[in-house]
């Protein structure tokens, strides 16, 4: 099918000879004379390109650049004019032109312009399957975000039912050794489940807003453990994105962490207070860390229990490229964890 070229000139003579030699070339072309008739040729479409002479009688082509321009139109547009003054053709080419062409008498001046309108169509063309491109690169990351989202959504339901349930047993169990360790279990599964819960409720489906999920992860883990008797749990931290992966391992680490402070940091049936820090040092790293004012625990001290959490402790950390050092302390214990924030995805 024949590409169409608007021709706006009010010289009669000379859109009949552009006619031909445009016909030669393969083209069909549509003539107008002032701008009226040309945007009325432009809104009816089929438009492949657009000869816009500068001076006709009653405005110049700059009128008619700018009315197209205001109605969004990506036709390209060759400008046309007799005058050698370059500001006209820099304000053609500010107003959207795609190229220009000084009017002539001399037989260069046809083959110029069939250059320049083809030049201006294959750029057109090009533009257009860019931005085809584009916005199905668009459309196709919507949809993996959505169907993220979903997936995300279904595990963290799931992992919960499977955290309801583990409940179930432990308030049927009559072995509190078996009630302790379904305990930690399902704090564990709840703090994978919620990294999932914060992914499918944020907007960013590839991090994990850390303040909003320690706040979760908290609670729960309080609930699940002491049910609200004995050491109570304070959070700080600010707020730090990471991605899903290490928001897996950070959440374990302060499970675990935040379990063994409330069994064994306090004598039982005492009150105290155990607390959970997430700071940024500088632009280059944040600081974890979880302590107590409890009895106290040093590193290389027999771990209470069955020393699964602290093995559980140290790799978590180790899949961070990091490593939990326990400070000095005249009282109490606290964890600590430096995590680089080029590695770790935190923004």
């Amino acid at each position: 099918m024949p590409q169409t070229i608007l021709y706006v000139d009010d010289d009669l003579a000379l859109a009949r000879l552009a006619e031909r030699h445009f016909a030669r070339a393969g083209y069909e072309v549509v003539h107008a004379v002032n701008a009226a008739s040309a945007m009325e040729a432009v809104e009816k479409g089929g438009i492949d390109a657009i000869v816009l002479d500068h001076y006709l009688r009653t405005e110049t082509g700059l009128d008619i650049l700018h009315k197209l321009k205001d109605q969004g139109s990506a036709i390209p547009v060759i400008y046309v004019t007799g005058s050698s003054d370059a500001t006209i053709a820099i304000d053609a080419l500010k107003s959207g032109a795609s190229d220009y062409v000084i009017k002539t008498v001399g037989e260069e001046f046809w083959p110029l312009m069939e250059s320049a309108i083809a030049q201006g169509i294959a750029n057109a063309e090009l533009r257009r399957a860019q931005e085809k491109a584009e916005q199905e690169i668009r459309l196709g990351k919507e949809r993996a975000e959505v169907l993220l989202a979903e997936v995300n959504h279904r595990v963290a339901n799931s992992l919960a039912l499977v955290a309801a349930l583990i409940r179930l047993q432990v308030s049927s169990s009559k072995s509190d050794d078996v009630k302790a360790a379904l305990s930690e279990t399902q704090a564990r599964i709840s703090a994978i489940a919620g990294m999932h819960r914060s992914l499918y409720t944020s907007d960013d489906v590839r991090h994990v807003e850390m303040d909003k999920y320690l706040g979760t992860l908290v609670r729960e883990v309080q609930g699940s453990v002491n049910d609200d008797q004995g050491p109570s749990i304070r959070l700080d931290a600010e707020p730090l994105s990471l991605t899903s992966d290490r928001a897996v391992s950070v959440g374990m680490i302060v499970t675990e962490l935040l379990t063994n402070a409330l069994k064994y940091a306090y004598p039982a049936g005492t009150e105290g207070e155990v607390r959970v820090l997430l700071k940024r040092q500088d632009e280059g790293s944040a600081l974890l860390a979880v302590e107590d004012d409890g009895i106290g625990w040093r590193e290389g001290d027999t771990p209470k229990g069955t020393g699964l959490g602290s093995r559980i402790v140290k790799s978590m950390a180790a899949t961070l490229g990091s490593t939990i050092h326990y400070v000095p302390s005249s009282s109490g214990t606290r964890a600590e964890l430096t995590v680089s924030l080029q590695q770790a995805g935190l923004q």
